[in-house]
Protein backbone atom coordinates (compact mmCIF):
# COMPACT_ATOMS: atom_id res chain seq x y z
CA UNK A 1 0.00 0.00 0.00
CA UNK A 2 1.23 3.50 -0.84
CA UNK A 3 0.79 6.33 1.30
CA UNK A 4 1.77 10.22 0.81
CA UNK A 5 0.70 13.27 2.20
CA UNK A 6 -0.47 16.25 -0.56
CA UNK A 7 -1.67 19.64 -0.01
CA UNK A 8 -5.12 20.31 -1.07
CA UNK A 9 -5.21 24.43 -0.73
CA UNK A 10 -4.57 24.70 2.62
CA UNK A 11 -5.45 21.12 4.49
CA UNK A 12 -2.94 18.42 4.13
CA UNK A 13 -4.06 15.26 3.70
CA UNK A 14 -3.28 11.52 3.98
CA UNK A 15 -3.65 9.63 0.75
CA UNK A 16 -3.40 5.71 0.94
CA UNK A 17 -3.81 3.21 -1.98
CA UNK A 18 -5.43 -0.30 -0.95
CA UNK A 19 -6.10 -2.75 -3.97
CA UNK A 20 -9.30 -4.07 -3.18
CA UNK A 21 -12.25 -6.18 -5.03
CA UNK A 22 -14.93 -4.47 -2.53
CA UNK A 23 -16.22 -1.63 -1.83
CA UNK A 24 -15.85 0.57 0.99
CA UNK A 25 -19.17 2.18 2.76
CA UNK A 26 -20.80 3.89 0.05
CA UNK A 27 -21.66 6.82 2.17
CA UNK A 28 -18.04 7.60 2.58
CA UNK A 29 -17.34 7.26 -1.42
CA UNK A 30 -16.55 10.75 -1.86
CA UNK A 31 -15.75 9.93 -5.83
CA UNK A 32 -15.15 7.71 -8.53
CA UNK A 33 -12.46 7.06 -11.46
CA UNK A 34 -10.98 5.16 -13.42
CA UNK A 35 -8.38 3.89 -16.57
CA UNK A 36 -9.65 3.49 -20.13
CA UNK A 37 -8.12 1.23 -22.06
CA UNK A 38 -8.37 0.96 -26.02
CA UNK A 39 -6.06 -1.57 -27.76
CA UNK A 40 -3.25 -1.17 -25.05
CA UNK A 41 -3.69 2.56 -24.81
CA UNK A 42 -4.91 4.96 -22.14
CA UNK A 43 -7.83 7.19 -22.76
CA UNK A 44 -7.18 10.85 -21.53
CA UNK A 45 -9.36 13.76 -21.21
CA UNK A 46 -8.67 17.24 -21.58
CA UNK A 47 -10.93 18.66 -18.37
CA UNK A 48 -11.23 22.85 -19.03
CA UNK A 49 -9.43 24.41 -16.30
CA UNK A 50 -7.09 20.88 -15.13
CA UNK A 51 -5.39 19.59 -18.13
CA UNK A 52 -5.22 16.07 -19.07
CA UNK A 53 -6.58 13.47 -16.25
CA UNK A 54 -8.33 10.41 -16.45
CA UNK A 55 -12.15 10.11 -16.19
CA UNK A 56 -13.91 10.42 -13.00
CA UNK A 57 -16.40 12.61 -11.06
CA UNK A 58 -18.96 12.51 -7.91
CA UNK A 59 -21.65 9.84 -7.55
CA UNK A 60 -24.89 11.60 -8.37
CA UNK A 61 -28.41 10.35 -6.42
CA UNK A 62 -29.28 6.69 -7.21
CA UNK A 63 -26.19 5.58 -8.92
CA UNK A 64 -23.95 2.73 -7.75
CA UNK A 65 -20.27 3.90 -8.22
CA UNK A 66 -19.81 1.78 -10.99
CA UNK A 67 -22.54 3.27 -12.60
CA UNK A 68 -21.07 6.44 -11.99
CA UNK A 69 -17.92 5.83 -13.55
CA UNK A 70 -19.93 4.82 -16.79
CA UNK A 71 -21.45 7.67 -16.80
CA UNK A 72 -18.53 10.39 -16.22
CA UNK A 73 -16.36 7.92 -19.19
CA UNK A 74 -19.35 8.95 -21.58
CA UNK A 75 -19.64 12.55 -20.69
CA UNK A 76 -15.69 13.04 -20.46
CA UNK A 77 -14.27 10.63 -23.21
CA UNK A 78 -17.52 9.57 -24.99
CA UNK A 79 -16.34 6.42 -24.37
CA UNK A 80 -18.07 2.85 -23.37
CA UNK A 81 -17.12 -0.77 -22.30
CA UNK A 82 -17.22 -3.41 -19.66
CA UNK A 83 -15.40 -2.63 -16.20
CA UNK A 84 -13.79 -4.16 -13.25
CA UNK A 85 -13.17 -2.19 -10.10
CA UNK A 86 -9.24 -2.25 -8.98
CA UNK A 87 -9.70 -1.01 -5.70
CA UNK A 88 -9.43 2.60 -3.69
CA UNK A 89 -7.77 5.71 -2.14
CA UNK A 90 -8.79 6.80 1.21
CA UNK A 91 -8.60 9.95 1.63
CA UNK A 92 -7.49 10.63 5.75
CA UNK A 93 -8.23 14.00 7.12
CA UNK A 94 -7.60 12.76 10.58
CA UNK A 95 -4.11 15.01 10.50
CA UNK A 96 -5.87 17.85 8.40
CA UNK A 97 -6.11 21.12 10.65
CA UNK A 98 -8.58 22.56 9.14
CA UNK A 99 -10.99 19.78 8.22
CA UNK A 100 -14.37 20.98 8.81
CA UNK A 101 -17.21 18.65 9.99
CA UNK A 102 -19.44 20.38 9.05
CA UNK A 103 -18.30 20.32 5.22
CA UNK A 104 -18.97 17.98 2.50
CA UNK A 105 -16.41 15.44 2.62
CA UNK A 106 -16.04 12.89 5.68
CA UNK A 107 -12.65 12.99 8.05
CA UNK A 108 -11.90 9.52 6.21
CA UNK A 109 -13.23 9.01 2.46
CA UNK A 110 -12.46 6.92 -0.30
CA UNK A 111 -11.48 7.84 -4.36
CA UNK A 112 -13.40 4.18 -5.67
CA UNK A 113 -11.31 3.33 -9.16
CA UNK A 114 -12.21 0.78 -11.84
CA UNK A 115 -10.56 -0.08 -14.70
CA UNK A 116 -13.02 0.24 -18.50
CA UNK A 117 -12.01 -2.32 -21.12
CA UNK A 118 -13.21 0.41 -23.99
CA UNK A 119 -15.72 -1.57 -26.55
CA UNK A 120 -17.00 1.40 -28.47
CA UNK A 121 -15.24 4.86 -28.70
CA UNK A 122 -17.95 7.23 -29.50
CA UNK A 123 -18.38 10.24 -31.23
CA UNK A 124 -16.49 13.40 -29.23
CA UNK A 125 -18.87 15.77 -28.81
CA UNK A 126 -16.93 17.98 -26.02
CA UNK A 127 -20.69 18.87 -24.23
CA UNK A 128 -19.30 18.30 -21.18
CA UNK A 129 -16.46 19.54 -19.32
CA UNK A 130 -13.81 18.00 -21.33
CA UNK A 131 -12.36 19.71 -24.32
CA UNK A 132 -11.15 16.67 -26.22
CA UNK A 133 -9.75 13.40 -25.48
CA UNK A 134 -6.55 11.40 -26.98
CA UNK A 135 -5.24 7.82 -26.59
CA UNK A 136 -1.36 7.72 -25.23
CA UNK A 137 0.79 4.31 -24.80
CA UNK A 138 0.18 3.34 -21.04
CA UNK A 139 4.59 4.49 -20.73
CA UNK A 140 3.58 7.78 -21.79
CA UNK A 141 0.89 9.11 -19.20
CA UNK A 142 2.81 10.39 -16.83
CA UNK A 143 3.97 13.09 -20.02
CA UNK A 144 0.81 14.44 -20.36
CA UNK A 145 -1.09 13.99 -16.63
CA UNK A 146 -0.05 17.52 -15.09
CA UNK A 147 0.17 16.07 -11.18
CA UNK A 148 1.28 11.97 -11.95
CA UNK A 149 2.03 10.69 -8.61
CA UNK A 150 3.84 7.79 -7.08
CA UNK A 151 0.44 6.59 -6.04
CA UNK A 152 -1.69 6.99 -9.46
CA UNK A 153 1.30 4.84 -11.13
CA UNK A 154 0.67 1.87 -8.14
CA UNK A 155 -3.02 2.26 -9.37
CA UNK A 156 -1.93 2.04 -13.14
CA UNK A 157 -0.12 -0.75 -12.51
CA UNK A 158 -2.90 -2.72 -10.89
CA UNK A 159 -5.22 -1.54 -13.65
CA UNK A 160 -2.78 -3.13 -16.11
CA UNK A 161 -2.10 -6.16 -14.18
CA UNK A 162 -5.86 -6.97 -14.17
CA UNK A 163 -5.80 -7.71 -18.22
Amino acid sequence: MTGSYVKWGKATVKLSWEESKSLPDKRLITSVHGFCFYEDQLLLVDLKHRGWDFPGGHIEEGETPEECFQREAMEEGYVSGSCELIGFIMVDHTENPVWDERGKYPKIGYQVFYRMDIEKLHPFEAEHESARRILVPVSEVADYYHDWSELYQEILVAAVELK
